[in-house]
């Protein structure tokens, strides 16, 4: 299939999992979502990640998001691995892990790379909004674990230029400031929108504080 690309449906599948069959869409309903693959169970990167993002349970909760895992391995092998997690990690597992043994859902998110390995996932995110749209994805190589703080920042921007006329610049953070976004010009609606003032660096560049802050 194509690759998928931001702003596609996040196609829709029907596969089990450590917390029963899951049905995407049907299960994302109207939250926010972060689909992240593993490449194989029993791996140190892997077991680690899982461990964080199970202790961000209540980072997730506040934004709306639900996480959910894949693996290529099995449901029996997935229910083993998570005793190791829990043990290693200090953390109790919350969210579901896909059994995806028959690679139907790697494919489908075009999760395995022949040129890396031709049997197992690389680690891809897909971050998909209430609409079941894709909103960003990242792939990093099965060597290197991910960094969920960022998947956080990400999901922290998305939430807020979706509600506000802004876009959020290099290294930015939850509260700090944001740019106005070029297609606003006229400047009744920007003094009705950003109350709090701005600082205009060029035309197009324009400083305001973080409007929900």
């Amino acid at each position: 299939m194509a690759t998928l690309r931001l702003g596609d449906i996040a196609p829709d599948f029907t596969q089990e999992s450590t917390q029963g069959t899951i049905n995407f869409h049907q299960w994302a309903d109207k939250s926010w979502v972060v689909l992240f693959s593993h490449p194989k169970d029993f791996t140190p990167v892997c077991t680690t990640e899982l461990g964080y993002t199970a202790k961000l349970k209540s980072e997730f909760d506040k934004r709306g998001v639900k996480a959910i895992a894949i693996s290529v391995d099995p449901l029996d092998s997935h229910h083993k691995w998570i005793g190791d997690i829990e043990e290693t990690q200090h953390t109790k597992m919350n969210f579901p892990i896909l059994a995806d043994a028959d690679k139907k859902v790697s494919n489908l998110y075009d999760m395995i790379h022949p040129n890396a390995n031709d049997t197992l996932t690389v680690r891809s995110v897909f971050i998909i909004d209430p609409n079941k749209k894709i909103r960003t994805t990242f792939t990093y190589p099965a060597s290197t674990g991910r960094n969920f703080d960022e998947i956080l920042r990400v999901i922290d921007s998305l939430q807020l230029t979706d509600r506000y006329s802004v876009a959020t610049p290099v290294n930015w953070k939850d509260g700090d400031d944001v740019v106005i976004v070029p297609s606003i010009q006229d400047p009744e609606v920007i003094k009705q929108k950003f109350p709090k003032g701005y600082k205009a660096v060029k035309p197009y560049l324009r400083i305001t504080p973080q409007p929900n802050r």
